[in-house]
């Protein structure tokens, strides 16, 4: 580190002597916020440059009487002569305004003006991009970047808990995308896998959203579907504040709330140095209503029914966010600048769940009646200031990153040093198992609509406390915790006239640990029990009037998590402690080390006219990682110093070549075409190489012998844009991809020793190949309606897929295995209306399911079902100043929906219900 830091020592100390003549600019709107993306042109000199997201630019070797020209779609062609200093830089501010019709209307309103401005930069940038600006951001119904991310073109989220968590990129799962924050990957607060929780960000912390679809070598290339890079606000080009507050209704409980304040302020208090600070706290008090089957062989449903188990779960939620950001930069002089960029998220979701789970069905000859063994859990945290007797789940994210931007003549140098972490800690997390003593009867049975199958009891043993007997309770303690430090720099130097060279070295060195551990408590030595039957404890009936999945799903009677958490549970010291429940965290727990060590080349390229532009060159990626993880089996080991602790390395390097080729037909017409490589490495913990047995018939194992999926990208896209605001592209993709990852699942495994286990593991797959098309249109019409649409088609095959046997006989092939993720269809459509106050907007959001895990047998295969999201969202300008807004959000009440096998056989399915809100905004 102090290498680092010495070499930006020298850095800046040769700079400050440097002498070039340059003309450096900043492109505005006439409300002083910046254009990014305008094509910036000085003749005679025949230069041309685009503004970056802050509208600056930056042209080098340029002096005498230069003619600007800058064209940005919108906006009035600008022209103006200046005069450039030799030997020195000269700093010009331009200011555009909008295009007027032929009424001398103004023709962009606030909502459009945002459009226009991702528009333009996703229009001047050489790669595939959408973009997203804070404008565009305002106009939307969403809390968190995920619930924005997923309206964009080729993109759906996956959910949890009702919120947008996982970004699905052109039908490809999460673990084939990345998400950077401006620029570089942040850390995952998850423990088993590298996804970020899109839903731990605010929306209103980011000053744009870019989703690039394809890379060039300066960018990270662990990113096969596609990278998200978020954005935060900085050097505001004069004082800017704002503050937002709402509140509004969670249907899905009783008194459920949620309420919204965010407050942002930035000033540039000289020539020199400016801050931008942002800030929200937001809260919500719902929950969902969610049921689980288990799915038996359909050959077995004559002898064993159709249901080997079901749960009936309630989940009470309350969700906290915080987020903060401060940025400073600070313009040494016209050829030196410094900045510092911040940004710190902190969720609190506590959560209590009541479980009926119905087990150990046993039918009766009839095929339709029997008995079965009911389970209920109470599932909460400690009583206490911090947990309030329920299950805390504290994520946490903060990244500090110190940079620089230098122009040593003609070259150009930018650095920055970041360091980031997540952080995932679950305390005092308490769970209490009560089971029936006597099996419970039931009159049937029904499937006769398998996405919702039905027990009918007999009487009212199934809800009878005094049935149910304690059988023990738990405390676990969690911790996953990742940190990353980065040092990147980059050149940048120009060869011709409108062609530049541009290298660069990075250093990511990251650390990831998971940390658990379970007690569990059940009788003392004098063989008491820690508690009685179920109708000797504080208990409620947990059934939910309207309980969502149907009223024929009723909860029953559980043990209050109040209850639970006055528990005194002491760990190891405890008379009614009892050993280590091991099956619950004995394999899970490592300890990882990464380093990838990256560098780059690439030259961009312009043909004589200037309207043929081509980056060509490569990126060099070698990663080294060290793991240690546990080897547990449950008929040898008690406690964690049983354990087996195990170790090993993974190192790998790949060259990425990279060709990308925009061609400017016209003003309005682009081709763009690119061929690329990039890969997705496996998650920390599916390196490690832990073993879990459990009872003998359950056995998951790691894999370090895992590589890299590294897959060729073709993309050619074709972009019109028309009447300012008007955008049409057609696109199509083809991704090879090499050692893809899926969870091998085989039902009648023999490993070390024991039969007819269930056997899982984390494999490469040999080679898949995935297609797609894409489509875009927005258009303006009846001057004030604005529509929005694009659709996304998809498709994969995988080869064969083997599931060997040791009698190859009983092998299994599948063939034609679409890939783990791959979503087929998925489109979004919106329909506004706006004027000079009012604002309307529909938003209908569309995903096909997708396979989400393949096992030796179709019938057993799991899927991620299809889903449709209605959100409606107003806002009404009262003033210059106080504007009000109202929001409605998954109008269609939407569930999170698992299925088994066959699209009718429901595996998971959680309703979230409607949700509103109300607000006001202030803009100073």
């Amino acid at each position: 580190m102090k290498n680092y830091f010495t070499f930006i020592l020298l850095l800046c100390i040769s700079l400050t002597y440097a002498q070039t003549t340059n003309l450096k600019g900043r492109v505005l709107d006439n409300n002083g916020f910046p254009l990014p993306g305008a094509t910036v042109q000085t003749q005679p000199s025949s230069k041309a440059v685009v503004t970056d997201f802050n509208g600056f630019f930056t042209i080098l070797d340029t002096e005498g009487e230069q003619t600007i020209k800058i064209s940005y779609l919108g906006f009035e062609a600008f022209e103006e002569k200046i005069n450039i200093i030799s030997g020195e830089t000269t700093n010009e501010i331009f200011v555009l305004s909008p295009t007027v019709d032929e009424l001398d209307e103004v023709v962009l309103s606030v909502f459009q003006d945002g459009i226009i401005k991702g528009l333009n930069k996703q229009k001047s940038d050489l790669n595939i991009t959408n973009v997203v600006s804070a404008d565009q951001i305002g106009k939307y119904p969403d809390d968190n970047v995920g619930d924005v991310i997923k309206r964009i073109a080729g993109v759906s989220m996956q959910a949890d808990q009702g919120e947008a968590r996982n970004i699905v990129m052109r039908g490809l799962g999460p673990g084939l995308n990345s998400v950077t924050l401006n620029g570089e990957r942040i850390p995952s607060a998850e423990g088993d896998n590298r996804n970020i929780q899109l839903d731990l960000i605010p929306s209103a912390m980011i000053q744009s959203i870019e989703v690039n679809k394809t890379l060039t070598p300066d960018m990270e290339a662990d990113a096969i579907g596609g990278s998200v890079n978020l954005i935060t606000r900085s050097k505001p080009s004069g004082f800017r504040a704002n503050i937002t507050a709402g509140g509004g209704g969670q249907p899905i409980r009783s008194g459920g709330y949620n309420s919204n304040f965010a407050v942002v302020v930035g000033d540039q208090l000289s020539d020199k140095f400016s801050y931008t600070f942002s800030g929200t706290i937001q809260t919500k008090d719902y929950g969902s209503d969610n049921i689980e089957f288990e799915w038996n062989d359909p050959s077995d449903w004559a002898e064993d029914g159709p249901i080997g188990e079901m749960d009936i779960r309630r989940y009470d939620v309350k969700r906290t966010r915080r987020s903060a950001s401060l940025n400073f930069d600070y313009q040494f002089n016209e050829n030196n600048s410094l900045y510092f960029k911040s940004i710190y998220n902190h969720r609190d979701d506590w959560e209590k769940r009541f479980r009926m789970r119905v087990r150990s069905i046993d039918m009766a000859s009839d095929g339709i009646s029997g008995t079965a063994t009911i389970r209920r859990q109470t599932k909460g945290g400690i009583n206490d200031d911090k947990n309030d007797g329920a299950r805390l789940e504290d994520q946490r994210t903060q990244k500090f990153t110190l940079g620089g931007e230098h122009q040593l003549g003609k070259l150009a140098v930018d650095w920055k040093v970041s360091t980031s972490k997540a952080s995932e800690e679950r305390p005092n997390e308490r769970y209490v198992r009560y089971q029936s003593d006597v099996d419970v009867p039931f009159t049937s049975l029904d499937i006769s609509n398998p996405k919702f199958p039905t027990f009918s009891w007999d009487g009212d043993l199934w809800n009878d406390p005094s049935n149910y007997e304690f059988k023990w309770a738990q405390d676990a303690f969690k911790m996953t915790e990742e940190d990353h430090f980065v040092f990147r720099v980059d050149f940048e130097l120009p060869v011709a006239n409108n062609d530049k060279i541009k290298f660069g070295f990075k250093q990511n060195t990251k650390t990831k640990m998971r940390d658990d551990v379970w007690y569990e408590y059940e009788e003392n030595s004098n063989g008491d029990a820690l508690l009685g039957n179920l109708d000797t404890v504080s208990n409620f009936d947990a059934t939910i009037s309207g309980y969502e999945p149907g009223h024929q799903y009723q909860s029953g009677i559980f043990m209050t998590a109040n209850a639970l958490g006055n528990l005194s549970l002491g760990g190891t010291n405890d008379d009614f402690f009892v050993g280590y429940p091991l099956d619950e965290f004995g394999a899970g727990n490592y300890d990882a080390d990464e380093s990838i060590t990256a560098a780059y080349a690439m030259a961009t390229l312009k043909n004589k006219r200037g309207n043929v532009k081509t980056i060509v060159g490569a990126r060099l990626e070698a990663t080294s990682i060290d793991y240690t993880g546990f080897e547990f089996d449950d008929e040898t080991m008690e406690t964690p110093s049983d354990l087996n602790p195990v170790s090993g390395s993974s190192n790998f390097t790949n060259i990425l070549p990279n060709l990308t080729i925009q061609w400017d037909v016209n003003d309005k017409f682009n081709l763009n075409f690119a061929a690329t490589q990039s890969l997705a490495r496996p998650a920390y913990f599916d390196l490690v190489p832990y073993i879990s047995i459990e009872e003998q018939e359950a056995v998951n194992i790691g894999n370090p012998d895992l590589k890299p999926a590294l897959s060729t990208n073709l993309d050619i896209m074709a972009e019109y844009y028309f009447d300012g605001f008007g955008f049409f592209s057609l696109g199509y993709f083809n991704k090879r991809i090499e050692n893809w990852l899926y969870r091998y699942t085989s039902f009648n495994e023999s490993y070390a020793g024991y039969d007819n286990v269930e056997f899982s593991q984390l494999r490469n797959g040999a080679e898949a190949d995935v297609n797609g098309l894409e489509i875009t249109y927005q258009t303006r019409f009846l001057k004030n309606f604005l529509f929005m649409g694009n659709y996304t088609f998809t498709s994969s095959s995988t080869g064969d897929v083997i599931f060997p046997d040791e009698d190859p006989e009983n092998t299994v092939v599948r063939s034609d295995v679409p890939l783990v993720g791959q979503v087929d269809n998925m489109y979004n459509l919106s329909l506004a209306y706006e004027n000079s106050k009012f604002f309307i907007r529909a938003s209908y959001n569309y995903s096909e399911g997708s396979l989400d895990e393949i096992s030796d047998d179709e019938d057993f295969d799991r899927y991620y079902d299809e889903q449709a999201f209605l959100d409606v969202n107003a806002n009404y300008r009262i003033n210059d100043n106080w504007s009000i807004f109202a929001e409605g959000k998954n109008l269609t009440n939407q569930p999170l929906r698992y299925f088994q096998g066959v699209e009718s056989r429901t595996m998971q399915l959680e309703y979230y219900n409607v949700s509103w809100n109300l607000g006001l905004k202030y803009d100073f």
